[in-house]
């Protein structure tokens, strides 16, 4: 007998509503019967704040409940406790809660009376990385798969989307470098990237959330994938004028990461400059077998470069 879908029956706890957090309850929000709800800091409910009233005000549209818990100071006990309040987990904090949070989060997971859980795992195949990355934020990800792969209690989903597509154009990452009419191509000219905007995260996720079938599995979607030469052919063709490309080897990019280890955007160019994990064919991806649209680099760069 097939299952009913999670949205009939189950009550969802969405962490965090940052970019993809607002995306991912937006989504949830028109699922018919879904009641969702998401967990703020208790900061977030300061009525001084322009742009916490604003949030809340937006949450209040959508008919999302909020319930206020602090991932950094409140123990695993407490965290599991709120969590038993709810059916589904589904983790929109991001490596900006810190080291360790990912893991705190799995375990009170675990703890709790949750049935269904989608930690922090939106970016790349962590297990075809490894251990021992250039990225250390990375060894804690697969330190969250190795607990929730060694239990059976709880069902779970990973999501993998490659990096945001936003994320290709900030200037700090160092890939387009509008201002200075610069791409430069991480690893190789032929090194490939996966990349998905927030929006379609989202969509596909509220989708995956409501497919029984696909649990305690590592699903893949992609908006798009494409070597740094398409994406400097793209931006080139956006633009309308040519750009100066720029290759960083490996070797570079380790050098550079070696002269200031604890800077993070040096060590996301080592990862992705070694190619291993960060791209995977579109067409067998949740939306490539399933024709689902997605936004491409070529649509993204369209619609933020007019």
């Amino acid at each position: 007998m097939q299952s009913s879908p999670v949205a009939t029956t189950d009550k969802i706890l969405v962490l965090g509503a940052g970019e993809l957090g607002m995306a991912v309850l937006r989504e949830l929000a028109t699922q018919p019967g879904a009641r969702v709800t998401v967990m703020l800091r208790p900061s977030a409910l300061d009525a001084t704040s322009f742009e916490k009233r604003q949030l809340l005000e937006a949450l209040d549209r959508l008919g999302v409940a909020v319930v206020t818990a602090d991932v950094l100071s409140d123990s695993e006990e407490a965290l599991a406790a709120l969590f038993s309040n709810f059916d589904v987990l589904l983790g929109c904090l991001g490596f900006v809660a810190g080291p360790g949070m990912q893991l705190k989060l799995t375990r009170a997971a675990l703890r709790s009376a949750v049935k269904h859980y989608v930690p922090w795992q939106f970016g790349v195949d962590y297990d075809q990385i490894g251990y021992g990355s250039p990225q250390d934020l990375f060894d804690e990800q697969l330190d969250v798969r190795r607990l929730l792969r060694g239990q059976s209690r709880l069902q779970w989903q990973i999501i993998a989307t490659g990096m945001f597509t936003s994320f290709l154009f900030e200037p700090a990452f160092g890939v387009v470098d509008l201002q200075h009419n610069v791409v430069r191509a991480l690893g190789s000219w032929d090194t490939a990237v996966t990349v998905t905007t927030p929006q379609d995260i989202a969509r596909l996720t509220a989708a995956i959330l409501f497919e029984p079938q696909l649990v305690n599995r590592v699903i893949f979607t992609a908006g798009d994938t494409l070597t740094y030469r398409q994406l400097a052919d793209l931006v080139e063709q956006s633009l309308g004028r040519r750009v100066e490309r720029v290759a960083c080897s490996v070797a570079m990019l380790k050098a550079e990461l070696a002269a200031a280890p604890q800077d993070p955007m040096r060590k996301y160019r080592a990862v992705f400059g070694q190619g291993r994990g960060v791209a995977w064919p579109k067409a067998q991806t949740y939306n490539g077998e399933r024709q689902i649209d997605t936004t491409t680099v070529s649509e993204w760069l369209t619609e933020h470069l007019r």
